[in-house]
């Protein structure tokens, strides 16, 4: 497979575009915050049909969410007033963490990939005090959008720690008509009221099908632990609009389930949770990662789109 690439200006974005017209597939990634805008495939008409919210649309939203695909990073979620305890240093930021309101460097093109680089040298101290650089690569494979996260602790004498992942929404008609399946497994919910974790759990064994939360409370977002799902493969649908999603999350401890009400459906893959009520030391943060000193972290995922009739 060869992919074809260009970048393109855009609405004031500086856009990177990965095209494979053989499997008839296509992403677009704005440089701010190394996001992904859009995921597209070819109908019978040959024309472009995209998946996520506001596919392509980088102007600012009218109402509502103003994002397509955020990247969460060094932190996910939340952090207490904004600021958190890490061995003696501030770390100071709101949703999601900086890596989302950074403006990376022109990717490396692989023949089926985009890779975006951040090197501690350009990380604000107060945004994270210690040096770990992350490598995000986006690669077409067939059908498949796979996303990589890699970390690398240059630290020689500490471990290190980090929260990632992404936060995806995926387009329907409507928020009614759309459906996500979830797989059978034994599952924990995380309560968060406000935002911030409470301490508390609802223990879930799910026999697999449609979701078992109510559209209505999707803004208040469920925080699920996998604690024993053998293949957490979720299904987005949009039955309305022809559109399919299948992701499959293996290796993911955690899936946010959240929408605004608006016309679409985040579904998270995290390797990390936001903050409790009472506060805990960034490093003690439920599933933070740890780097051992000078080591690495890799973790992947994919995101397949099909039309369906």
């Amino acid at each position: 497979m060869a992919s074809t690439y260009e970048m393109i200006s855009r609405d004031g974005h500086t856009l990177d575009v990965l095209t494979d017209e053989t499997n008839g597939i296509r992403i677009e990634v704005t440089r701010l915050g190394a996001e992904l805008v859009s995921i597209a495939r070819k109908n019978a008409n040959r024309d472009w049909t995209g998946f996520l919210y506001r596919d392509g649309d980088v102007t600012p939203a009218k109402t509502g969410w103003n994002n397509h695909s955020t990247l969460m990073g060094y932190y996910t979620h939340r952090i207490k007033d904004e600021r958190s305890d890490y061995r003696g240093h501030t770390i100071c930021g709101g949703p999601h963490g900086f890596v989302r309101h950074t403006v990376f460097d022109a990717p490396e093109v692989g023949p089926d990939s985009l890779t975006y680089r951040i090197d501690p040298s350009k990380i604000a101290p107060e945004s994270y005090p210690f040096k770990v650089a992350m490598a995000l690569t986006y690669a077409l494979e067939g059908n498949a959008v796979r996303v990589t996260f890699h970390f690398e602790n240059r630290e020689a004498d500490a471990t290190a720690h980090v929260s990632f992942g992404l936060h995806p929404g995926f387009a329907a008609n409507s928020l009614e008509s759309a459906e996500v399946m979830i797989p059978p497994g034994k599952y924990a919910l995380h309560l968060a009221p406000g935002n911030f974790l409470s301490g508390a759990t609802e223990e879930i064994d799910f026999e697999g099908g449609a979701m078992p939360f109510a559209k209505s409370e999707l803004p208040g977002a469920f925080l699920l632990e996998l604690k024993s799902v053998e293949l957490p493969l979720f299904t987005f649908t949009d039955p309305a609009g022809g559109r399919q999603v299948m992701l499959n999350y293996s290796g993911a401890p955690y899936v946010t389930l959240w929408s605004d009400g608006g016309p679409f459906i985040c579904v998270e893959p995290c390797w990390g949770l936001p903050d409790h009520h009472e506060q805990r030391p960034f490093a003690e943060k439920l599933g933070i990662q740890e780097i051992e000193p000078l080591g690495t972290l890799s973790r992947s995922f994919t995101i397949a789109p099909f039309l369906v009739s």
